[in-house]
């Protein structure tokens, strides 16, 4: 299939041009095509931890399937600025969302990342997926971030991935920017701990013969298992309160 790619402000200069023709396998995604661009020109890497994308006029993520002859528009930032607040399916660009509350009167940005490890509970884990209720976490995720800036008077962003993640990827990163780095420092440490709390996001571990739901301090297990899985099932624990 082909679909039509329209480049935006300083995207354009990079493509060389507004709109190109872009061959894609069939059931591609828009990761699929940023993946491509990427290759085509290293400028683009992370694009969509920056870009906002418009697939036939209307928003789209990464996950979204492209058809023959449609039109994909990659957008930088507006002059109103990016969004803080962000839940994506790509893979997080670190880097992009501190740079989504740098300025000139912070002298201290602090970033953490929560990453996919290779245990959990005595469990050798496969890999994660994370699911949402996407319109109650975006809101619950822009009240956390006015309370630290209303508290600690900085500046906040956050992207948290769902789907499934791999060992070793990136499944939640915070930025915080402050004029001094004890303010810092402590708001981050707020944001991340209260996010784990409040917001509607939950996690589900496979692992070695069978899955479970992270729910509060509960494991539930789930059925069936991964594919991945071994012949075995290995023993569920239940994590102290």
């Amino acid at each position: 299939m082909t679909v039509t790619v329209l480049f935006f402000a300083h995207y354009q200069d990079i493509a060389g041009g507004r709109e190109q023709a872009r061959p894609l396998p069939d059931g591609a995604t828009v990761a699929d095509l940023a993946a491509l661009l990427a290759r085509e020109d290293p400028r683009l890497e992370g694009l969509l931890s920056y870009a906002r994308v418009a697939v036939n006029a209307d928003y789209a993520d990464a996950a979204t399937m492209l058809r023959d002859g449609d039109e994909v528009a990659l957008m930088p930032p507006m002059s109103g600025g990016t969004p803080l607040i962000e839940l994506t399916q790509a893979p997080i660009d670190l880097l992009a969302v501190s740079r989504r509350v740098e300025a000139s009167g912070c002298g201290a940005v602090v970033t953490f990342a929560g990453t996919v490890r290779d245990n959990a509970l005595g469990n050798r884990v496969l890999y994660l997926e994370y699911e949402a209720h996407p319109p109650l976490a975006q809101k619950e995720l822009a009240r956390i971030a006015a309370e630290a800036e209303g508290r600690w008077g900085v500046a906040v962003a956050v992207t948290h991935r769902l789907g499934r993640l791999e060992i070793g990827e990136c499944s939640v990163a915070v930025a915080v920017a402050a004029p001094h780095r004890e303010e810092a420092f402590e708001a981050c440490r707020w944001v991340m701990d209260t996010l784990k709390a409040r917001v509607p996001i939950w996690k589900k571990e496979y692992f070695e013969g069978g899955a479970h739901w992270i729910e509060g301090p509960a494991a539930v297990p789930s059925s069936p298992a991964p594919p991945e899985s071994g012949a075995g099932r290995a023993k569920e624990k239940t994590p102290a309160p």
